[in-house]
């Protein structure tokens, strides 16, 4: 990501080349998690969302520039709406977890970072559909949309507050309320929920373990 923070032809492939891993994976590895009427539905909806704003982030590349409004809002737009439900999809997946493992803290981290991600994408669709949403600070005039609202989301939810991108209205005070809301009830419910499994699961173990001791010591069976 730190390389992608340029303007210029280097800077929007990797930028593309991110964001469409990061989509390719969210569409191979997140289920749905619904009914059984809807679930293929809703699966393909997912997927086509995903592929379409992925493939748009490819047009930039191609032509060196982004062209219009109206397509970066609609390209903005539909990201949007793909990573909101990557991240729902996740919070699910995590919350239905029955034990607290390696891969269960690594996907709690990736929601984490995903949330960051998020909020720069849906910070930059709110910058076009609203322009003078947000003040970009001095360093905009030579970094991506993109890039730059990412580095605010991720400034505002980790809580640090550097001041070189604030809110400039009524929108962006909103979207900055929404985003802090967000990401302290996602650490804190996660963070309670994942440290109750694996309480739950360690007692589990360990009275498995003592249950193995006493059939060892007394035989099985025994009451």
């Amino acid at each position: 990501m730190p390389l992608t923070a340029t303007r210029g032809w280097p800077g929007q492939v990797l930028l593309a080349l991110v964001f469409n891993l990061l989509i390719l994976q969210s569409i191979l590895t997140l289920p749905v998690i619904a009914g059984v009427s809807y679930a293929r539905l809703r699966q393909e909806i997912f997927r086509g969302i995903g592929v379409v704003g992925g493939a748009g982030l490819w047009l930039p590349v191609l032509t060196g520039t982004w062209h219009g409004g109206l397509f970066r809002a609609v390209e903005m737009v539909l990201l949007s709406l793909f990573f909101l439900a990557t991240s729902m999809r996740l919070v699910r997946l995590l919350a239905r977890v029955p034990r607290v493992n390696v891969q269960v803290m690594a996907g709690a981290a990736a929601g984490y970072l995903h949330l960051g991600l998020t909020g720069g994408v849906l910070a930059t669709a709110t910058q076009v559909l609203v322009p003078g949403s947000f003040s970009l600070g001095a360093a905009a005039s030579h970094q991506v949309l993109l890039d730059r609202l990412t580095y605010f989301s991720f400034v505002t939810i980790a809580g640090v507050g550097y001041g070189d991108v604030l809110p400039a209205n009524a929108v962006g005070e909103r979207f900055v309320i929404l985003l802090s809301v967000a990401s302290t009830l996602y650490v804190a419910l996660l963070v309670g929920l994942l440290l109750g499994r694996f309480i739950a699961s360690e007692e589990v173990e360990m009275l498995e373990e003592d249950e193995l001791v006493l059939d060892r010591v007394d035989g099985p069976g025994t009451p």
